[in-house]
């Protein structure tokens, strides 16, 4: 459906283009370039160029004792060496794989203990490492980036290793029909130059690229002068700095080589058909963009992004209210000289592409034509402003602002950007939509939907367990990581949740920061459509999500939109539902998404228009490989006739009838199932007052549902394969039942057996075992999901067909392992500090406090229940864990679920 399907197709985009995409620039005000900390109020940007030429940047922020530190190389693939163009993504990776006094072991060491985020990634332009810890391990994760910046190991023993798992990333990436259309749609429009290709690689390139040709590349580029470091959070400015200069100030300055220019020639106009397995489709139209070093061109270019997508444009209104399409939208893939505009519609399986496409073009036209008036100008910049208001609500969206804005774009600031936006005119957009929707400087690619067969399924497993049962070894950490990360203390609650409930049942949660600039909302209803739906009237919860975007009683599906419009509010009506406004619009917005919660119109005209596209969408989406694994699994771990075994089809769409849809509407939405959350620098009482204003004269119709599925027992052992055509390689699931809950006694320590299988990344038993030493895999996670009451125990991890089934015996042994031998000291303190250090993590953002809550009250468990946890895992010794594992894991009952090419 439509809720769902945008943001898939957005993330798909997004992943596919060249440049991570942090669009939402931050309103800090401009400093100038050489001011010292000591200028500087505790909470201003200080910043200071060093005598290496090092860009150092600090951006103060109280939300939490938390910081992200985050290097930023102005290299990336526009650099790679021709014929080698995943060189600076294959680095970027060896840089995980040691430096001088530094081994990969004790580099992924710290990044377990400390418990935070890290992770890196490589663009067109630049090559960015990060970590988000508790603040007071920032020198330590300063000292961890100088020491990468000086040396790299770069051994042809560790580029061996880990160009399996870096091959492994491509045939994942390659395995996805949209992210191959981006690729294809890139050569074409940059043929010729180094944006061509995107930052990825090839398997061929990797298998001639060599460690000495690595080791060449770093040194001519990862230097102090070629690079941005900028750290945002709860910090000290001038401590910052003072270890800035200590830790960085003595790397040389290096002569950097010349860039490569990007001059791209004239553009052949072409369509790429591809199949993709899919429950939908897509066609894409793509043309150059200015790219995103051009201050006032990228900002005309967002704003005429928001004024096509606004749904009282004429692209939702023709193509997705009109039940045509399931999105249509405009985005850009930004890279600093040069970027992709891309115009998409997805449609479900059995539409006329060619006809959405040729609508989509003449609706484009038809706006170029007639004009973008000033006043649809001006409620973009409205919508902008407010977005770049909520999105400085983050440390880590701080520091990823930051360095976008200098590392990239080569600003004085983000302010730069949100200036050039208040600039635009409605010139600027009209002329920038004409150079946009010329056919002849554009590449269409349309990708249809086709099936890959039945899905085979088999008996338990049959694999050998027999092993020696070993404990991962002990890595010495230096000194200067090893003492500040020995001691694991319990952190103190930063934020102060107030609850309250209103007279008709509605709970309030307010979470009052002055480090929070927008006021954010995050609303729930409990609700359980498996259980709620009425027999052969599967998908009704669905249709009435769409029907939900047309209105209120009060307004049309336009005038609602315009409403929000004239404040800069985004809203979003559901079971789950938001708000995002400033402070000054607080009243007025939450009365508008109350308005859509309590009284939506519903309309008539627009069920049977909706009814029709989401059978046709469903149609669709059966027949896709993901929703038969995601099936094949349900079947494996839940008895038959569980209720989570429905699931809607064209037939259970087409029957609805209207009263069908407003009598689920008026069971479900209900204040006794509600939970509001209020962040911002709100008080508690003020937040009472405007949401008891708004939504106190809601009430509950009939008897309360029953919204909480039943228990289930021990699933048995099964193998499912799930042909798609369309992967190269395969994703693979294991997943099993386990009787317990989120609350039960024995949970903590089978979060704490969990951290050890996964958690802290190469640091842990299965990222070492599967892909450092072996290169089976790219990635593999696991984790416990859970409700109020049902946990399953689920692991993931993507290879090709001829290592499936050692990546699969090797996880089946882990848990064998560790229910017969005790996780050894160092893995216990790695789990407990990386559990316990994850802990304030959650609360430096508005959304990760907010749905962080809402999560707490769907599993029914105390607000502060991080905090206790965290106290728990202090006493949590190596016996409780494998007592735990050895009661709760079966090793033998994992279901496993492959889809792609059969595992050989």
């Amino acid at each position: 459906m439509f809720k769902r399907v945008l943001p898939l197709a957005a993330a798909a985009f997004m992943a596919a283009g060249a440049q991570t995409v942090w669009a939402d620039t931050a309103s800090t005000p401009n400093t100038p370039p050489a001011q010292t900390a000591g200028d500087a109020s505790p909470d201003r940007v200080a910043r200071e160029t060093l005598d290496n030429g090092l860009q150092v940047i600090v951006v103060p922020n109280r939300m939490a004792p938390v910081a992200t530190t985050m290097l930023t190389y102005k290299v990336g693939s526009r650099e790679a060496p021709k014929g080698f163009p995943g060189m600076a993504h294959a680095q970027e990776h060896m840089m995980f794989r040691g430096a001088k006094g530094l081994s990969a072991e004790q580099i992924a060491g710290i990044g377990a203990a400390l418990g935070g985020q890290s992770n890196a990634f490589t663009t067109n332009d630049s090559t960015t490492y990060y970590y988000t810890v508790p603040n007071q391990f920032t020198d330590v994760a300063l000292r961890l980036q100088s020491v990468r910046m000086k040396s790299v190991l770069d051994k042809p023993a560790a580029w061996k290793q880990e160009r399996g798992a870096i091959e492994q990333e491509v045939n994942q990436d390659m395995s996805s029909p949209i992210q191959v259309a981006i690729k294809r749609m890139r050569e074409a429009l940059y043929q010729g130059t180094p944006y061509s290709h995107d930052a990825l690689g090839t398997r061929a390139s990797f298998n001639k690229t060599t460690a000495k040709m690595l080791k060449h590349f770093h040194d001519q580029w990862y230097a102090p002068n070629n690079a941005v470091l900028v750290v945002a959070g709860n910090v000290d400015a001038d401590k910052i700095l003072a270890e800035a200069r200590n830790l960085f100030g003595g790397i040389p300055a290096k002569k950097l080589p010349e860039r490569k220019p990007v001059k791209p020639g004239k553009i052949e106009s072409k369509t790429i058909h591809m199949p993709t397995d899919s429950g939908y489709g897509f066609a894409l139209i793509g043309s150059r963009a200015p790219g995103s070093r051009d201050a006032r061109a990228m900002a005309t270019t967002e704003v005429l992004a928001s004024v096509l997508n606004n749904p009282r444009g004429p692209l939702y209104t023709q193509m997705v209210a009109s039940g045509k399409s399931l999105a249509a939208q405009y985005t850009t893939l930004p890279a600093a000289l040069g970027s992709i505009g891309v115009s998409y519609v997805v449609f479900p399986k059995g539409a006329d592409a060619d006809a959405l496409v040729k609508q989509m073009r003449s609706i484009l036209g038809g706006i170029a034509k007639h004009g973008i008036s000033p006043d649809q100008v001006a409620a973009a910049k409205r919508q902008l402003i407010t977005r770049d208001t909520a999105a400085r609500d983050s440390i880590s969206g701080l520091a990823h602002r930051w360095t976008q804005a200098v590392a990239v774009d080569h600003l004085q600031s983000p302010a730069d950007q949100l200036a050039a936006i208040k600039n635009v005119t409605a010139a600027d957009v009209n002329k920038m939509l004409a150079k946009l929707v010329q056919p002849d400087q554009s590449v269409l690619a349309i990708l249809k939907p086709e099936g890959s067969g039945a899905p085979q399924t088999g008996g338990g497993y049959g694999g050998s367990e027999s092993f020696s049962p070993k404990n991962v070894g002990h890595v010495k950490l230096p000194d200067w990581a090893a003492k500040p990360l020995a001691r694991i203390t319990t952190p103190a609650q930063s934020i102060k949740p107030v609850a309250t409930t209103l007279d008709n049942g509605v709970k309030l949660i307010t979470v009052q920061s002055s480090s929070v600039h927008a006021v954010h909302v995050y609303g729930h209803i409990r609700n359980e459509p498996d259980l709620e739906t009425p027999k052969h009237q599967e998908g009704v919860s669905d249709v009435l999500s769409e029907l939900l975007d047309f209105g209120t009683t009060q307004h049309d599906r336009k005038a609602y939109q315009a409403a929000l419009d004239a404040i800069g509010a985004q809203a979003s009506a559901g079971t789950d539902f938001s708000l995002t406004v400033l402070p000054d619009h607080f009243d007025k917005g939450l009365g508008l998404l109350a308005e859509n919660e309590l009284h939506p119109a519903l309309p008539k005209h627009a069920f049977e228009v909706l009814k029709q596209r989401a059978a046709a969408s469903q149609a669709g989406t059966i027949a896709s490989p993901d929703f038969k694994a995601n099936q094949a699994m349900k079947k494996g771990i839940l008895p038959k006739g569980d209720p989570a075994l429905r699931f809607a089809t064209p037939k259970s769409i087409a029957g609805l009838t209207y009263s069908d849809v407003t009598a689920y509407y008026h069971k479900v939405f209900r204040p006794d199932l509600t939970t509001i959350v209020v962040v911002g620098d709100i008080s508690p009482d003020t937040a009472k007052q405007a949401v008891a204003g708004a939504f106190g004269d809601w009430k509950a119709e009939g008897q309360k549902p029953d919204v909480t599925l039943p228990k289930i027992g021990d699933n048995k052992s099964s193998f499912h394969h799930v042909p798609d055509k369309a992967q190269s390689q395969d994703t693979v699931q294991l997943a099993e039942s386990l009787g317990l809950t989120s609350n039960a006694p024995d949970f903590r320590a089978l979060k704490m057996a969990n951290q050890v299988l996964t958690g802290g990344a190469f640091a842990s038993r299965l990222y070492r075992e599967l892909r450092v030493q072996r290169g089976l895999v790219y990635y593999v996670s696991s984790g416990l999901g859970t409700s109020r009451t049902r946990t399953q125990l689920a692991f993931q991890y993507g290879s090709d067909p001829d290592k499936v089934d050692e990546a699969d015996k090797l996880i089946r042994q882990a848990l064998v392992r560790m229910a017969k031998v005790p996780i050894s000291s160092g893995e216990l303190h790695r789990a407990r500090a990386g559990l316990i250090r994850q802990v304030p993590l959650n609360e430096a953002g508005a959304d990760s406090i907010g749905y962080g809550l809402l999560s707490r009250v769907e599993l029914d468990q105390p607000l502060d229940e991080p905090y206790r946890a965290a106290r728990a895992y202090q006493s949590i010794d190596a016996k409780q864990i494998q007592a735990a594992v050895k009661k709760w894991f079966r090793p033998g009952d994992l279901v496993r679920v492959v889809q792609g090419p059969k595992p050989k």
